[in-house]
């Protein structure tokens, strides 16, 4: 385990700069607005942002704040952050993000989750946390070969508990951190005194529901017995497969080609990942901006950046599609928090109320941890609460 302290040299944010300021605009139709994708008008004030107004070193200090290590597991390189909490007691939790993410999503919840009594809550809800770098993301970094699906990526992460001491524990994760939690939950959760994951917490959004689950096709005559709001939202929500899933498309079949241009322009990656921040966020939130602070979303898309981790992340979704590597189902008691809540999602991904836990809310969406901080962990901690 070796102590890692984040320090972008110099040069490289110059460059970053320079290249900013170099940027080939396409133009853009008369009205086109977001229809065409991202409006230039709105990212070439996000860059002029970028620029002259986001300071890098405040987010990087801010970073450095919490311990942070590097250790190598299975061949790869593996960054994390360990808080260990002031309480005794507290429960070890691991913290797995998505894409396009970092360990930065988790700034806002990691004091109150591992040192609730300086935050306003019950001590009893404390958690020793971890915050792992997926590999290929950020710094967990370069990737020593293909195969990092969420199956490997949690058998690292049962190494990492371990190394780290601790043989009990709770997983939780949105994204492909939902897919690593579930992974660790089958793999590593036992019976009894003898479990290593005592429980799993996911969060989810609508969006990403309609991605993972199965959606009846518009003739299925089981439709005919769904009340006529939920038909409506099926209506809605089929339309982000046809047209909100080309970067699935993309990073699953040609990433290396994708990552070329996301590796080499800045704006080009600011334009890939702002899109998920207009598209993701919370229904009532217009642009990025209104669902999380510019400043966050800037943050994610330099340490892709400086990085250089755009293609590997890439790489991943490319290496999940050719996979056969599931894991095994059942393990660990599920819960899971619906950010931005739709009734459809627990229709088409827990139709028989099997999972104990599940909560709904309004607030939030596919970035839960930076648009709804205080009520993600308002829900982790009620979950694990009964299963420590």
């Amino acid at each position: 385990m070796d102590p890692f302290h984040i320090d972008i040299p110099q040069p490289d944010l110059d460059d970053l700069h320079r290249r900013l300021a170099d940027t080939r605009w396409p133009g853009e139709l008369p009205g086109a607005g977001w229809d065409y994708g991202v409006s230039q008008t709105y990212l070439a004030d996000l860059v002029g942002y970028w620029r002259h107004g986001f300071d890098w070193r405040a987010q990087e200090a801010r970073l450095n704040a919490f311990p942070q290590f590097t250790t190598t597991i299975d061949g790869q390189r593996i960054h994390f952050l360990h808080l260990r909490s002031p309480e005794p007691d507290a429960t070890p939790l691991i913290l797995t993000h998505g894409w396009p993410s970092t360990v930065y999503d988790f700034v806002d919840i990691l004091g109150p989750l591992s040192d609730p009594r300086a935050h306003g809550g019950d001590p009893a809800d404390a958690f020793h946390v971890v915050v792992p770098s997926l590999p290929g993301y950020g710094f967990s970094t370069p990737v020593s070969e293909t195969g990092w699906v969420p199956t490997r990526m949690a058998r690292a992460f049962a190494e990492l508990m371990r190394r780290l001491g601790y043989d009990r524990y709770g997983a939780q994760g949105g994204d492909v951190g939902s897919a690593v939690a579930g992974a660790l939950g089958s793999r590593e959760a036992g019976s009894g005194d003898a479990a290593h994951v005592v429980g799993v917490h996911l969060n989810s959004d609508p969006l990403t529901a309609v991605a993972i689950a199965p959606v009846p096709a518009p003739d299925d005559p089981a439709l005919a017995d769904w009340p006529d709001a939920e038909r409506a939202s099926l209506d809605r929500l089929r339309h982000h497969p046809e047209e909100g899933l080309g970067y699935i498309r993309i990073q699953s079949t040609r990433p290396q080609t994708i990552g070329y241009a996301l590796t080499d322009s800045p704006v080009g990656l600011l334009a890939w990942i702002a899109e998920k921040f207009k598209e993701w966020t919370n229904r009532g939130a217009e642009l990025p901006e209104d669902a999380v602070d510019l400043d966050q979303l800037l943050t994610n898309v330099s340490i892709y950046w400086f990085t250089r981790t755009a293609a590997s992340t890439a790489h991943f979704l490319y290496d999940v599609a050719h996979s056969m590597d599931w894991g095994e189902p059942g393990g660990a008691p599920q819960g899971w928090a619906v950010f931005d809540a739709d009734p459809i999602v627990r229709r088409l991904c827990d139709p028989g109320h099997e999972i104990g836990h599940w909560s709904e809310f309004e607030d939030g969406g596919h970035f839960a941890a930076m648009e709804a901080p205080a009520t993600l962990v308002d829900d982790v901690r009620a979950f694990f609460r009964k299963l420590r």
